[in-house]
């Protein structure tokens, strides 16, 4: 018999809609009937992709006796913390603060009004590995919560204290200065892994941010070995088991530090930033190898994860017919069946061997650089592409006759939003109208179904939008409409940009705190009001806002925008110094700041010349890149425009910086000159060189 979970849309809350735990959702009913039977919510905390939130369902929630004990003591509340991160932030802080650590599935005990007072994220059926199950933790935390009341709330009004600092005033220090970047560089890169790429040990997380953080630095002081760390750390992902050789895109993160065994879930947004990433690599490097695997995860962003009306899917699990990765590798013997006469060569170059690398099987990686790899699979240049390719293609129509790994449809804006950016950005760069329309028709649907008078909504599926939208989603999707106005030229995009912004402004802004804060001020009343300045598996919502606002105030010379967002960044100044890998995409924003966005403008008619300017923009890395053109509208709404014609009746383009330009360019080779030169413009010529660049 279904619980009150099946009358919900969200894939995570319906994987649990038959459980014999009775279940709410987060709500009025689930809320008043804690207070009105004086019962302790449990509350957990997890998302459709979660290889362990999947394990402890099987183990705790679909076993009879727990749910026997789960629904005679407790108000049980189930939530998707990708629809509700207001509560996972909320939540994950106190967990953090009980254990010293977080993550998913998040198991958390409350008061009848929503306090905290214990809690954890996995616990095990029985007592194993320093962990107690978590049959014993209901029983003692009903004992707690009937006999030792006082002590209960004792501990609930402890952890409240660490949500005050969330509605304290922010202060400007006025201490970011280029001096802080370049300290900030210096941290990251002793912590840097040289033989594995990325930073720490395992488990390994991308750190997209801190890498396109590291690939301004390069640009903007030449400090070598910032490249080197980005084009190692990208390179050792893509040839590492975290990214799918045969179907194309990113796993969430790898176990072990080398990057081989993935925890097998691809999550949109790890995509929607890694993509982005090998853009501009590429733009800097022209990598072949980068470029095609940044091309493949949009090619299976395309045909895997976006819905017949455009928009684009959160997640695949990590399991599939109850084991975590099944789908995705093989064994020596399948491989020589499907393969034939090209699989000694194949397997050699993807490391294949009998024994495999995962309980038994083999994880598909590529152990070393193209031409180790292709002396030891004995066939050389072309014929080897023409062969890895050919098994690519037999190994995905054999693959997709398994069963495949669930999928959440659920459409997040926030993401959608990251995604569309990564997706414009490879259209331009590598010229693909494919690519192109994609984005055009992603940024349409989510300016027709999930923004509403310039308010974003969260979530939608099958038909329905749901949630009112928090500070990311505004300033995301707002971000992903800039880019589709920079590969279609049509100001719609930067008007619909605008809009948002003014409503993300109206309704997160706090003049009084003087921060945004993750919520709008109409939302529900929680314990707290969230405002978490830290990059997570997305950049924050604060970081995004920054962004959009600094780029909306050089296309517009919008002194407001950039006041507010300017304001921002000197109040996190000494956590940027301090915590810098929590803070990689801010760092981006006060790369913009500190040293300036380069606005690049083409105007002219449509032409074979002025195609040939606007490749040359596209295939070129501009760190803080503004890019405006002449589109359909005869009076452009858009300042950047304003005062900037053709010379001679020629397609031109300007390179400015602060809205002062360089001399007009007609001819590529005058472009490209000015390009190159602009991002170090205006950096000090007699200041020593980092001797990391010697």
């Amino acid at each position: 018999m279904s619980n009150r979970l099946a009358n919900e849309t969200s894939p995570y809350l319906l994987q649990h809609a038959d459980n014999p735990v009775d279940w709410y959702a987060w709500g009025p009913e689930a809320l008043e009937t804690a207070k009105r039977e004086d019962k302790p919510i449990l509350l957990s905390i997890g998302y459709a992709a979660c290889h362990w939130c999947h394990v402890m369902a099987h183990e705790s929630f679909e076993d009879e006796d727990t749910a026997r004990l789960m629904n005679a003591n407790f108000i049980n509340i189930k939530v998707d913390r990708e629809e509700r991160p207001d509560i996972d932030g909320i939540y994950m802080q106190a967990v953090q603060a009980m254990t010293g650590q977080g993550g998913w599935p998040m198991t958390m005990f409350l008061l009848p009004d929503g306090s905290p007072f214990y809690g954890g994220t996995y616990f095990p059926p029985d007592d194993k590995h320093g962990l107690p199950s978590f049959r014993t933790v209901l029983q003692s935390v009903t004992e707690a919560y009937a006999k030792r009341r006082e002590g209960v709330d004792k501990s609930a009004q402890q952890l409240r204290q660490i949500y005050e600092s969330n509605l304290a005033q922010t202060r400007s220090s006025g201490v970011l200065t280029r001096d802080t970047l370049q300290a900030v560089y210096k941290s990251l890169a002793q912590r840097y892994d040289a033989q594995n790429g990325g930073f720490g040990t395992a488990p390994k997380f991308p750190a997209t941010m801190v890498l396109d953080f590291l690939l301004r630095h390069w640009k903007r002081t030449g400090t070598k070995e910032a490249l080197e760390i980005v084009v190692n750390s990208f390179r050792k992902m893509a040839r590492g088991g975290i990214y799918d050789q045969i179907g194309g895109g990113f796993a969430r993160y790898s176990v072990d530090a080398s990057w081989l065994v993935p925890h097998f879930e691809k999550m949109l947004y790890d995509n929607a930033l890694l993509t982005r990433l090998g853009v501009h690599l590429w733009q800097e490097t022209k990598d072949e190898e980068i470029r095609r695997v940044t091309i493949e995860t949009v090619e299976w962003l395309a045909r895997e994860m976006t819905s017949p009306e455009t928009g684009f899917y959160s997640s695949l699990d990590a399991d599939s017919e109850g084991h975590e990765g099944k789908f995705y590798v093989w064994s020596e013997g399948e491989l020589d069946s499907l393969l034939g006469a090209d699989s000694p060569a194949f397997k050699a170059y993807y490391g294949v061997t009998r024994g495999g690398n995962f309980e038994g099987k083999n994880i598909l990686f590529v152990p070393s650089d193209r031409a180790a790899a292709a002396a030891r699979a004995g066939v050389d240049g072309g014929p080897l592409d023409v062969l890895l390719a050919r098994g690519r293609k037999i190994l995905y129509d054999a693959r997709a006759l398994r069963v495949w790994p669930g999928r959440d449809e659920k459409i997040l804006a926030s993401w959608n939003g990251l995604m569309l950016r990564g997706v414009a950005a490879a259209a331009r760069a590598f010229s693909r109208p494919d690519f192109a329309e994609l984005a055009v028709r992603n940024a349409g649907f989510l300016a027709d179904k999930m923004v509403r008078n310039g308010r974003v909504m969260r979530s939608h599926k099958k038909g329905v939008t749901r949630i009112n939208g928090f500070l990311d989603d505004h300033a995301a999707v707002a971000l992903g409409f800039l880019a589709v106005y920079e590969i279609t030229f049509d100001e719609i995009w930067v008007r619909r940009a605008r809009e948002i912004a003014d409503a993300m402004i109206e309704w997160f802004w706090d003049d009084e705190v003087g921060a945004f804060f993750d919520t709008a001020r109409d939302a529900e009343e929680l314990i707290t009001r969230p405002r978490d300045v830290t990059d997570n598996a997305i950049p924050s919502g604060t970081s995004l806002a920054v962004e959009l606002l600094l780029h909306l105030a050089e296309l517009q010379e919008d002194s407001e925008y950039r006041r507010r967002a300017v304001f921002c960044l000197e109040t996190l100044a000494e956590p940027m110094l301090r915590f810098p890998t929590a803070f990689g995409h801010l760092l981006g924003a006060a790369d913009m700041e500190l040293y300036g966005a380069i606005e690049v403008v083409l105007v002219g008619e449509s032409s074979l010349d002025y195609w040939t300017l606007e490749r040359t923009v596209a295939e070129r890395y501009v760190p803080s890149l503004v890019l405006a053109g002449e589109g359909r509208d005869s009076r452009s709404m858009i300042k950047l425009l304003e005062n900037r014609l053709p010379v001679d009746g020629k397609p031109t383009v300007y390179v400015c910086r602060g809205y002062v330009c360089d001399k007009p360019a007609t001819k590529p080779d005058e472009l490209v000159d000015q390009l190159e030169k602009a991002p170090r413009a205006g950096i000090n010529a007699n200041q020593a060189p980092d001797e990391s660049n010697e």
